[in-house]
């Protein structure tokens, strides 16, 4: 790649200080008041830690004093700020473009967040902001909002080349209460009350087990959520975090859950005030769309001719088709593995495994040793190894023997009061999660609250 070097023109007066052109373009960005994407951010150097004060927007901080003078300001030219957000399939290189930077910056100035590992190209999402400081088509600076926390701002340094900077919002964690009852959903309800989608799925999620959302849910039934949200230094909501409680009380169930992390395993869950997990052990089918094409029993092998056990039980998908953690636990093999071409083993608590075969290919990270929960993609359906097509072929066993899954009575998800050590780090979980909602509103009765407090539930 061609690198673009700026030519200066040639001074009459020597001027007060040596300072780089890129610190020039982000001292104007201050004095012009185009704060949007450094108000209320700190630098921070490459290991995260805060370099600078805070800035404040539309007000020429200290750093913008002492790097202009009258003469700075003189020589600098006022730049044209444009804004724009990443639109569906278009690249950001793009959108950059299309502000009115010349494609050779555009370029060079992405390049060197890319280079620095400071921006995912493959990992962008439509409604990105990006804003571009221009003098004519030539680019003198750029911000991109990676997050809803962090900017990333790039400025020329003295030599014409780009530096990169990544501006973090000092964010200060709370949470919210939100509780009503239902009209018409309670996603419309939810979102009606300050909740984002986000919220709205971990809701759902923790009572997927136990409720049809869609033909159980009626009017007049009562949901209360308590969520994670962070505020800038203004007391802005900058974004929002996990669901820690959740409670439902219709006609078709009454139940709360409280999210926490077991010390043992550090899988976060949901728990209900018993401390049993609101997720069952495994899934019976680690797939979605897809039809049992295959039994579990013997059967006569389609390709070797033998009658034997079929260990497992088979799913026709289309490859590519993605198959999922039958529950939490650790992978023990992510490799070939004879006839079973692609293969997955995961062991999980309680002597259980479940294996998966003919992957078309892994999971991302998928390896020996890797911890995942239920639900994680593991693998894709494929037809590797001694297979007619595209299909899954999923066992299980308990402490080595193979079981039908289809007929298997799984267990429930863990139940705390199996580990009493656990349990107490619960109860007291339970009991910091009730004092939040009981700060916000929530009437969650006297007795509970001393029962909270003495660590019992």
């Amino acid at each position: 790649m061609e690198e673009y070097t700026e030519t200066e023109p040639h001074a009459t007066r020597t001027p007060k200080r040596n300072v780089s052109q890129g610190m020039k373009s982000l001292a104007v960005l201050f004095i012009l008041g185009t704060a949007s994407a450094v108000a209320g951010l700190f630098m921070v150097d490459s290991s995260g830690q805060p370099t600078h004060g805070t800035a404040v927007a539309a007000t020429p901080p200290p750093l913008a004093v002492t790097l202009l003078s009258a003469t700075d300001m003189s020589d600098s030219t006022v730049l044209v700020h444009q804004t724009g957000t990443l639109k569906s399939r278009q690249t950001l290189t793009e959108l950059v473009v299309s502000l009115g930077a010349n494609h050779q910056d555009a370029n060079s100035a992405l390049q060197t967040l890319y280079s620095g590992d400071l921006l995912d190209a493959r990992r962008l999402r439509p409604g990105l902001t990006a804003e571009t400081y221009l003098d004519g088509d030539h680019l003198k600076a750029l911000s991109i909002r990676a997050e809803a926390d962090r900017s990333l701002l790039i400025t020329r340094s003295q030599d014409g080349n780009w530096e990169a900077t990544a501006l973090n919002a000092r964010l200060t964690p709370s949470v919210h209460r939100i509780a009503a009852s239902i009209d018409t959903s309670i996603y419309d309800t939810a979102r009606r009350l300050g909740a984002g989608d986000q919220q709205v799925v971990d809701f759902a999620n923790a009572f997927a087990y136990d409720v049809d959302f869609q033909r159980e849910i009626h009017p007049g039934d009562q949901f209360e959520i308590v969520y994670e949200t962070y505020v800038d230094e203004r007391g802005k909501p900058i974004k929002s975090g996990d669901v820690i409680f959740a409670s439902l009380n219709g006609q078709a169930l009454s139940r709360d859950f409280y999210r926490f992390t077991p010390s043992d395993d550090q899988v976060p869950d949901y728990f209900d005030s018993k401390g049993e997990s609101a997720t069952k052990f495994l899934m019976k089918t680690p797939i979605n769309g897809a039809r049992l094409s295959s039994s579990f029993g013997k059967r006569r092998h389609p390709i070797s001719g033998y009658t034997r056990l079929h260990k497992g039980t088979d799913f026709a998908a289309p490859s590519g088709t993605p198959v999922f953690a039958a529950g939490h636990g650790v992978v023990v093999r992510a490799s070939r593995y004879g006839g079973y071409g692609n293969y997955v083993k995961i062991k999980h608590a309680n002597g259980y495994e479940t294996a998966y075969a003919h992957l078309s290919r892994y999971g991302r990270g998928m390896k020996s040793g890797k911890r995942v929960r239920q639900g994680d993609i593991i693998g894709y359906v494929g037809s590797t190894g001694a297979s007619t097509g595209p299909h899954l072929h999923y066992e299980v066993y308990i402490k080595g023997t193979p079981m039908n899954a289809m007929r298997l009575k799984l267990p429930t998800g863990r139940k705390l009061a199996e580990t009493p050590e656990i349990l107490e780090e619960f109860a007291l979980k339970k009991a910091e999660i009730d004092q939040i909602r009981a700060s916000q509103g929530a009437d969650i009765g006297q007795a509970l609250l001393v029962s909270a407090s003495t660590g019992r539930p």
